[in-house]
């Protein structure tokens, strides 16, 4: 994707509205042009891209494929907005998103994988998990929602569980969205701000920012006690939202075959954004080794 520059030359202006009837003296409300361009672009290629996910649930149709997808990451790490964009044209009757509210008292009883495990795709379906099972390695224990002891049992469990769901035959895709500090603070800001957004405010939110290095230190254990071959993690770079949600579809259609699939050479994710799970362990060692360093 074209890269936006701070400032648009002089010549360059004049190229981009050759032939356009513009007013001399720019207007504040005026959209600069090389946003537009970058919006347009932006547009075109995830409608290409959205028309690749048709192609690949006609195909999870065809063959009777089972597709999990996870979506773990901070608050406003824009998990959301990403499977918005995945499931937008897909057909409702073979993609599902699941997004759990806590557990009630009876489910606080079962066996922690339960509730996740009776929203498994079915044959001919994709399923989306808005958070996952995954709630128990970083909001719960950093939340004092879990014990230390039910903290360590999931860790535990986790590959058990996954390497189970994989050798059943469902393809799984396990994705954590990596935002900034500085860059969550500025997403909870506009959330206060914009009626449209204030319901996604939580009390979890608040206490996001203060929280930052408990959060960070678990998903250093979640990474290094949950990444595995059969289940590997991938990270999503989610400062740049939309670099984000292209980068993850292209994962997702780089990694999967179907029929009429377009040239993977067009598929193939920006390596700054995409970061394997195992690489993302090494940079947070390396980080946490430095002193006054904590990486996101």
């Amino acid at each position: 994707m074209t890269t936006i520059p701070e400032k648009i030359s002089p010549k360059i202006l004049s190229e981009s509205t050759a032939g356009k009837n513009l007013d001399k003296k720019p207007s504040k409300e005026r959209i600069p042009v090389y946003v537009k361009k970058s919006t347009i672009e932006y547009e075109l290629e995830l409608k290409k891209l959205q028309i690749e996910l048709l192609k690949l649930q006609n195909h999870v149709k065809d063959k009777g494929l089972r597709i999990v997808m996870l979506f773990e990451g901070r608050d406003a790490a824009g998990k959301g907005g990403t499977i918005k964009r995945i499931t937008e044209h897909m057909n409702p009757r073979g993609a599902r998103v699941v997004a759990l509210e806590k557990p009630s008292d009876r489910e606080s009883t079962q066996w922690y994988f339960q509730r996740y495990a009776e929203h498994l795709p079915t044959e001919d379906e994709i399923v989306f998990f808005d958070r996952s099972w995954y709630n128990r390695a970083m909001v719960e224990p950093v939340m004092g929602f879990c014990t230390d002891e039910q903290n360590k049992r999931f860790l535990k469990y986790a590959p058990s569980f996954e390497r189970m769901i994989v050798k059943e035959g469902i393809i799984l895709f396990k994705f954590y969205f990596s935002v900034s500090k500085k860059i969550q603070k500025k997403r909870f800001e506009a959330r206060k701000t914009d009626p449209l957004k204030q319901y996604k405010l939580s009390p979890v939110d608040v206490s996001a920012q203060e929280l930052w290095d408990q959060y960070t230190i678990r998903k250093f254990q979640m990474l290094t006690e949950t990444n595995r071959t059969i289940a590997p993690w991938t990270i999503i770079r989610s400062d740049h939202k939309k670099s984000a949600r292209l980068a993850c579809i292209k994962y997702i259609l780089l990694n999967s075959q179907y029929k009429g699939k377009i040239n993977n050479k067009e598929l193939v994710p920006d390596p700054k954004i995409v970061i394997s799970g195992i690489d993302e362990i090494k940079l947070m060692e390396d980080n946490l080794l430095k002193p006054g360093s904590m990486p996101r």
